[in-house]
């Protein structure tokens, strides 16, 4: 009855109530009157324009047999997005709500009063059948969420494969950039003695990149792409536990990873871009990876406006179509987030000699850090072919 009076526009189907009402009185199944004065309710707020999506489903969750649209760690996808496993998942679940509310387990017209205990014991009914074995042997949380694994395991590697590709293209028209051996031998050293003492930043370096303080390549080119490439793509455990190191820094570096990792495949490339394209001496600073974001368009690889590539424009007007990335409550693309994002970044960049102290990109930068991000868009991890 619920899903039914939705479907029509708000004021037909609140001229319909009474009509329908009687019809069911007859029938015998008068429903009752808490849910006829909450149906009322919601489709004079959808009517005016002010109802929430979230209002329209705590109302349909209300009725004791629509699931809650996230239970544990499983939201339901909307009916036309379900795949066929989740739609048989779904109707099952309705099925067992159905039961439980013939049984008296369920009290429609406490969860429309939005009884605290009554809501509760709802979420908790559904719970039990989502992680409780079907008789075939499946559970259903666990169906659900392997699915979803498979899902986002597959997007991820197709974007993996599409950044790939954008940043061979990008490296061909970019042309030759050297490496700079002895810039590379430095780096190196520092960096194998900034790792063999406890805390930051040789902890979260090794964190990052995924190797044991006793696992490092003896070769310096391979050590610094394996500890650039963790920078883009953290590859350590979740519990990040320097040696020596006091809650506060522990929580900070959680926090730094928790950054980069938000940082996605559009906003690298764009970053990468502008870096490989300006060469050594293009700004790097967070901010002005942000800017680089923002003005990012794929589709075209030279600066719509004509400037220097590599060269953030200076903030203006946003760009609302950059990828769709990050945007604010007031859905405009939001550069302090972005650039809080890319803080930790460019902190470790200093520390590889990606970028110098002025926040400048270095000639080992220039060559290193799209050299990296080939090896994080590789199809296993390594090294591109």
């Amino acid at each position: 009855m619920a899903l039914a009076l939705l479907t029509a526009p708000s004021e037909e189907a609140l001229g319909s109530l009474p009509g329908i009402r009687r019809g069911l009185l007859a029938a015998g199944n008068p429903l009752s009157a808490v849910f006829w004065t909450s149906a009322e309710g919601i489709l004079h707020k959808i009517s005016d324009g002010e109802a929430t999506v979230g209002d329209v489903r705590t109302w349909l969750e209300a009725t004791g047999t629509e699931p809650n649209g996230i239970i544990g760690l499983h939201v339901w996808d909307d009916l036309s997005e379900r795949s066929q496993l989740a739609a048989e998942m779904h109707t099952r679940l309705v099925s067992h709500l159905e039961e439980r509310l013939a049984a008296g387990e369920i009290d429609p017209d406490l969860l429309a009063a939005a009884d605290a205990a009554a809501c509760q014991a709802y979420i908790e009914l559904q719970e039990r059948w989502m992680t409780s074995a079907l008789p075939d042997g499946r559970v259903p949380m666990d169906e659900l969420l392997d699915e979803k694994d498979e899902e986002f395991l597959t997007e991820w590697d197709a974007a993996d494969a599409d950044a790939l590709a954008a940043t061979r293209a990008l490296l061909d028209r970019v042309g030759d950039r050297p490496l700079p051996m002895e810039d590379l031998r430095r780096a190196s050293d520092r960096l194998r003695q900034d790792i063999a003492r406890p805390g930051w930043p040789g902890a979260l370096l090794i964190e990052c990149s995924g190797l044991g303080p006793d696992e490092l390549p003896a070769d310096d080119t391979e050590l610094w792409l394996r500890l650039a490439a963790g920078v883009a793509s953290p590859q350590g455990t979740d519990d990040w536990d320097a040696p020596d190191a006091g809650d506060g820094e522990s929580d900070e570096a959680d926090s730094e990873l928790a950054a980069i990792c938000a940082i996605d495949h559009f906003d690298w490339l764009a970053a990468i871009t502008a870096l490989a394209e300006g060469g050594a001496g293009t700004a790097a600073s967070a901010a002005d990876l942000a800017g680089y974001v923002r003005d990012y368009d794929p589709e075209d690889p030279e600066d719509p406006d004509g400037g220097e590539p590599g060269e953030a424009d200076e903030p203006g007007e946003p760009d609302d179509e950059a990828g769709g990335f990050y945007l604010s409550e007031d859905d405009e693309y939001d550069d302090l987030t972005m650039e809080g994002l890319f803080l930790p970044v460019t902190s470790l960049w200093r520390v590889l000699g990606a970028i110098d102290d002025d926040e400048r990109l270095t000639a080992l930068g220039w060559w290193g850090l799209p050299e990296a991000m080939l090896r994080v868009w590789a199809p296993s991890g390594g090294a591109p072919d």
